[in-house]
């Protein structure tokens, strides 16, 4: 596995990692959660892929992309769009509640992370927590690289503890609600944006052509 960041000056020297991205997306999202956000028969695209984000993916063997996330910081603008969690402050995002953080914490030093996404293909906790730490690598990378001190993210409570299994000082920033599209708890977690020591994980790769197992209904970021 080996990670790759990017942004929109990015894309054309990424091949086909954006949109495979966007698929694996559409693929969780939509077919499995249910969500109803903007989609096609193939790619799931919103809002806030815009040029104000960045995006942290993991590749495997012949550029597959694995798993990724995408990330934006709290005070971005595009158009009428800001960030998600700042819109729904303003009450323009059905089903999260408006009161998860307080203007004060929505600075430019201050990085949203969102649609946080691990492949089926990708089997077993060691694989998957490999995953999940190049995805944190990469989004660090960028974070620090534009001057931002910390990332919060609006997700399921199962991610706060693998974490801190990584080794982040991550905490819960909201309390937990429950989301109506799919019955699951989020709520606002944060972390300070640092770079670990280097972990020992395993270098899991999944197979070539295995046939992918149901998609778990474990959701990550919004």
């Amino acid at each position: 596995m080996r990670k790759l960041t990017l942004d929109f000056r990015d894309l054309h020297r990424s091949g086909p990692a954006f949109f495979d991205y966007l698929k694996l997306r559409k693929r969780f999202f939509v077919d499995a959660l249910g969500w109803d956000i903007p989609h096609d028969h193939e790619v799931e695209m919103d809002q806030y892929d815009n040029p104000t984000a960045r995006y942290a993916l993991v590749l495997g063997d012949g550029g597959t992309v694995l798993a990724g996330a995408r990330a934006l910081p709290l005070d971005a603008r595009w158009g009428s769009t800001t960030s998600m969690l700042r819109d729904a402050r303003s009450g323009q995002m059905k089903g999260i509640p408006a009161a998860l953080m307080s203007e004060e914490e929505m600075t430019a030093r201050s990085w949203e992370c969102t649609r946080l996404v691990i492949s089926p293909d990708v089997r077993g906790a060691a694989a998957r927590r490999e995953c999940l730490g190049l995805i944190c690598e990469g989004l660090v990378d960028m974070a620090l690289a534009q001057g931002a001190e910390r990332l919060v993210s609006l997700s399921n409570l199962w991610l706060l503890r693998s974490l801190k299994q990584l080794g982040y000082d991550a905490e819960l920033v909201s309390a937990p609600y429950v989301n109506a599209e799919d019955g699951h708890r989020y709520a606002v977690m944060g972390m300070t944006a640092m770079r670990l020591a280097p972990r020992d994980l395993p270098r899991i790769i999944p197979g070539v052509g295995a046939p992918a197992p149901t998609i778990t209904r474990e959701p990550v970021l919004h």
